[in-house]
């Protein structure tokens, strides 16, 4: 279905200097005065899209989104090779959110993300509580190991063609080893073809584990444009061999800091590349939080799930 509220252009737009040679893409829309909600985008390395935009009443909601470091508007691109991607950590990113917030003169904010971006809300809520009024999480994550672990290889078991010709991307000695750090590596490798190749094998998996889902587009990540697939997938290698430098389970085990934060989490029954078990054992963690279980939706979503999405923002309006 399409979103509830008409295509909307920010009223205003910026980029926010991080101090550390970074420069974040910024924009807001609907109403100036109404309750501030951000969007925080997937992948990581997705950047914002404009259809969150339509999916918050605009006469009640003041709409925040911003490009994560690297991706989108923000300077300087992943896909530079010359772009340094120590300055690029969940650490940072918190930092950058906070930053935006005290720029944009936000007291507290409701938090929006899916998949990466409900990994990224909740390590910003449980850090900075007094600041959320509320969460909506869709197709939840929380980037535990074992998580990753599932995604890049357990969920092989399914589509084992396509997991033998993602683990035949790297280098033979390779193979056995740790896939996502020898795809980090070749995307740093000085020779565009093999970045470019690496980002290919990559986006091919990330679409095949998906290709069983009945609803949303067929190569949601090969195809997207080469510059932004690059992004992508080297922040995305970057983060995941990393585990998003987060204690194992941590998001999960601190999630009693959100106690008296109502929240909303949204998870399709049918999504392979993140099972709903994180989610159950999120809404068991998080005091209040609410679960809703979508039958026909996997990661990339259905009607029914955006039905909810919609449903949790109409809901958290009027608060």
């Amino acid at each position: 279905m399409t979103a509830p509220y008409p295509p909307i252009d920010p009223y205003d737009h910026g980029m926010l200097d991080t101090g550390d040679g970074n420069l974040i893409y910024w924009e807001t829309c609907g109403n100036p005065e109404g309750k501030p909600a951000l969007v925080v985008h997937g992948g990581p390395g997705s950047g914002c899209s404009t259809g969150p935009r339509k999916s918050f009443d605009p006469e009640r909601y003041r709409i925040i989104l911003f490009d994560q470091r690297g991706c989108g508007r923000s300077t300087p691109h992943a896909a530079d090779p010359t772009t340094d991607m120590a300055l690029n950590t969940t650490e940072h990113l918190i930092a950058d959110m906070e930053l935006l917030r005290e720029h944009l003169g936000v007291d507290r904010w409701l938090l929006f993300g899916g998949s990466w971006g409900s990994t990224l809300s909740l390590a910003y809520a449980e850090r900075y509580p007094e600041r959320v009024s509320e969460i909506v999480l869709a197709s939840v994550t929380s980037t535990r190991r074992h998580e990753i672990d599932w995604l890049y290889r357990g969920s092989g078991r399914f589509f084992p063609e396509a997991w033998q010709r993602f683990r035949d991307g790297v280098p033979e000695a390779d193979r056995d080893g740790d896939l996502l750090a020898a795809y980090a590596r070749l995307m740093e490798h000085p020779d565009p073809d093999v970045r470019s190749k690496a980002a290919t094998d990559w986006c091919a998996w990330e679409d095949a584990v998906l290709s069983a889902e009945p609803n949303g587009a067929p190569h949601p990540y090969g195809g997207r444009p080469p510059r932004a697939m690059l992004a992508l997938v080297r922040i995305c290698s970057h983060y995941f061999s990393h585990a998003a430098w987060l204690e194992e389970g941590q998001l999960i085990r601190d999630a009693g800091r959100l106690a008296g934060i109502p929240g909303v989490l949204i998870h399709g029954r049918l999504d392979i590349s993140g099972p709903l078990d994180t989610a159950w054992e999120l809404a068991h963690a998080w005091p209040g939080a609410e679960l809703v279980v979508i039958e026909d939706a996997g990661h990339k979503g259905s009607a029914a799930m955006s039905e909810a999405v919609y449903a949790a923002f109409d809901r958290f309006a009027k608060r």
